[in-house]
């Protein structure tokens, strides 16, 4: 893993998180559309093909909480060297963080025969946990191989007296058990001869011959081992053309594997997110927190504190709902001794997870992000005409509030773990569910509201035809994640206002300038923008102005302009022109 990343500023909440559709309602008045105006979905599209199916990602999303494991040379050293705690760093990196002299941390492998290692246990483990699958490390930074590649003898099986291939086994027990199974690759790797050694932050260049080192553990791991859910690259700073080369390998062998961001330069099939980070706003596209039991270290370490194990289940609870809540997947590690045992604290989190689970997972599994921008009680989630509330902390008056939501004709409301029935409302705009004092116990109950017909949730709209300003601080904002390398920030490439229906001159301020797609009821007219620029639309029954790079776009393309603000003017809707391009 990279090195520890803080929770991440807070940003304005998702304030759409319904999928826009298509609509009839055209941007130009006229019966043919000029040119530069195209239909548009308004993501980003891959970067390479082939990519996995609309349905094999439905698949890998509705799983939701899913099982790491960092396990490897570095697990029987447990953060210690020579006696001493080594506590600047992981303990994964213990070879980086002593420093470990190479030949002395290539010798610990002669010492490393983890017999009390059950594969089949942990599958039964994580099955117990509620964990829909597993990804374990098949080789960290540490240049150790837990399988066996013919690529270099530094592997569990021709290194170690274990002589046992450990993914492989795992990956048997995960189909016996019915559990998806992936693998963690380090791009980058402190053994093999002329490859790399650890400069701060892990962000190492690659070699060509480096790359098709990693090149050929890719096609043995994707070749040998079955079906793998996903790969798990992490580190390294690879070139465009490597982070390519990797993520063609991978989706040339199997097709339906997901590949994580971690590949960089935005040629994932999902985000991640940094370690133990909970974005603070919703997605939109496929994504993944990891999450690690503690915060200082992912591999074993023997000195850890471990205690408060209420607290931890709890902790991880709440963020399993957070990262539901918001579109993502969860995935929280555990770290096995050096002899393969699981450590017993771990499992208990585990199991206390997996006992929430038992009674609350409806409102997980399954499911796509809240409907809500924002709930001052909890979270929520949905999975078709039903909505799940995840209540943290009970209202002082014993009223749960669902914003600006009365106009769906709910039809029931109940405790999920006991069915025991509420009372629904309403206040004004807002949909409300009554708490009597006694109904609610334990670690985020859930509440369970069914409708009948659409989700009617009243939009708060910019504008109420009057002239305004429309501030890139009140825009739903979208970003590309993973690119260059881990300490490459995110980049802007979409911002959305929610307006009122009808004709508009918009005026642009910001930052620079270059072109941008000006998108409007699904469709995109290409501008070129600069500050002071004026431009006129149309706005449909989707209340929806948005800025994205040129359509169609690409991942990692970020806006030409750094948007301030746009000043807004109704107009009457017409035929007029604007330049040499319809305006509307």
């Amino acid at each position: 893993m990279a090195a520890h990343f803080t929770m991440g500023t807070m940003e304005r909440c998702l304030s759409r998180l319904l999928p826009v559709a298509a609509l009839a309602f055209s941007l130009a008045t006229h019966a043919q559309q000029p040119a530069n105006i195209t239909s548009v979905d308004d993501t980003p599209l891959p970067l390479s093909q082939p990519r996995p199916t609309a349905a094999t990602v439905k698949q890998w999303q509705d799983r939701k909480f899913g099982m790491f494991i960092h396990f490897g040379l570095y697990s029987q050293l447990g953060g210690m060297w020579h006696g001493k705690r080594i506590d600047n760093g992981y303990s994964e990196q213990i070879m980086a963080n002593a420093p470990i002299p190479l030949d002395e941390y290539a010798a610990t492998a002669s010492t490393f025969n983890p017999t009390k290692w059950d594969p089949d246990a942990v599958v039964a483990l994580a099955k117990a946990a509620g964990m829909r699958y597993i990804v374990i490390t098949s080789k960290h930074h540490d240049g150790f191989n837990m399988f066996h590649t013919a690529q270099s003898s530094y592997n569990v099986v021709d290194a170690t007296p274990y002589h046992r291939d450990i993914v492989k086994e795992l990956a048997d027990a995960c189909r016996r058990g019915g559990l998806a199974f992936g693998v963690y690759y380090s791009s980058i790797d402190w053994h093999q001869p002329g490859m790399d050694h650890y400069i701060e932050g892990n962000s190492n260049p690659l070699s060509d011959a480096h790359a098709q080192f990693n090149t050929a553990q890719l096609r043995e791991l994707l070749s040998n081992y079955g079906p793998i859910t996903e790969i798990w690259f992490d580190m390294g700073k690879p070139t465009p053309q490597q982070s390519n080369l990797f993520t063609t390998t991978v989706h040339r062998l199997q097709p339906q594997t997901m590949v994580s961001g971690r590949v960089w330069n935005y040629q994932g099939d999902f985000t991640v997110m940094g370690d133990n980070e909970v974005p603070a706003y919703g997605i939109d596209e496929p994504w993944q927190t990891p999450a690690s039991m503690f915060n200082e270290t992912w591999g074993y370490r023997s000195w850890q504190k471990r205690d408060n194990l209420p607290g931890k289940i709890e902790e991880n609870i709440t963020r399993l709902a957070q990262v539901a809540s918001r579109g993502g997947n969860y995935i929280l590690n555990i770290g096995p001794e050096g002899d393969g045992s699981i450590v017993p604290y771990e499992a208990d989190v585990l199991r206390g997870i997996g006992a929430w689970l038992k009674t609350n997972g409806e409102a997980i599994f399954g499911t796509t992000a809240s409907p809500f921008a924002n709930l001052d009680f909890g979270y929520a989630t949905r999975k078709g005409n039903t909505v799940y509330l995840l209540v943290r902390q009970r209202p002082a008056d014993g009223i749960l509030r669902l914003p600006r939501s009365a106009g769906t004709n709910w039809t029931a409301a109940a405790v999920l773990v006991n069915g025991k029935s509420l009372t629904l409302g309403s206040d004004g705009t807002d949909t409300t569910v009554q708490l009597p004092p006694d109904a609610l116990s334990g670690t985020l109950p859930v509440i369970k509201l069914t409708f009948q017909g659409p989700l009617k949730i009243q939009e708060v709209l910019l504008t109420d035809g009057r002239p305004a300003t429309l501030q890139a601080a009140d825009a739903q904002k979208f970003y590309n994640y993973n690119g260059e390398g881990y300490e490459v920030p995110k980049t802007l490439y979409k911002l959305r206002w929610p307006v009122q229906q009808g004709c508009a001159a918009v005026t642009f301020h910001g930052r620079g300038q270059g072109q941008i797609a000006l998108v409007s009821n699904h469709h995109a007219r290409t501008i070129d923008l600069n500050d002071g620029a004026e431009e006129h639309v149309a706005i449909g029954p989707d209340h929806t102005l948005e800025l994205t790079p040129p359509e169609p776009f690409r991942k990692g393309m970020a806006l030409a302009i750094n948007i301030e603000s746009v000043d807004y003017k109704p107009e009457a809707c017409g035929g007029q022109t604007h330049g040499n391009r319809t305006a509307r």
